[in-house]
């Protein structure tokens, strides 16, 4: 994997540590219920994304 892969890698999961945030944020001022629970399933998504881009950089650095 090249330097630049590595770098798009750091980046995607910088994007998804962003999402995640924003979405807790709005999660937690929202009042409406099935606002917060689209936002409790997208939070769940983008962690499990950020967690697998993690994983393989992990991955790739242990070969």
């Amino acid at each position: 994997m090249t330097e630049k892969d590595l770098l798009y890698l750091e980046d995607a999961i910088g994007h998804e540590k962003d999402l995640i945030n924003i979405c807790t944020y709005y999660e937690e001022i929202l009042e409406n219920n099935s606002l917060k629970s689209f936002l409790k399933s997208e939070i769940k998504k983008h962690e499990n994304l950020k967690n697998k881009l993690l994983k393989t950089m992990e991955d790739i650095a242990n070969e």
